[in-house]
């Protein structure tokens, strides 16, 4: 992961590389497919085990997406307002992680 993201704690944005972004959406894009294919699956009353398994999937692939997400996160935002003086990021990191972890 690249460590030129732009982190701006003011205005709660974070400016991505175009190409991680486009690597984000479009693992995102692959995401929201595979709900709709799990609705269709639901809808023709396909074996459970099979929707099962496509669920386990599409928790596989967000984890996927937040990891690189919250890689960037941590060298960029996280790094930046520990240099600046702001350690209440720590906590505000920990929150989010235990979150994802649930």
């Amino acid at each position: 992961m690249e460590d030129n993201h732009q982190c701006c704690s003011t205005d709660r944005s974070t400016e991505r590389p175009e190409k991680i972004k486009s690597n984000l959406i479009s693992r995102l894009n692959r995401v929201e497919g595979q709900v709709r294919g799990i609705r269709g699956m639901v809808e023709k009353d396909v074996y459970c085990d099979d929707i099962l398994n496509q669920i386990a999937a599409v928790q596989s692939a967000l984890n996927a997406v937040g990891k690189m997400l919250l890689e960037g996160h941590m060298k960029s935002c996280v790094m930046d307002r520990i240099q600046q003086g702001d350690h209440e990021v720590i906590d505000e990191l920990l929150k989010t992680m235990n979150k994802l972890m649930k």
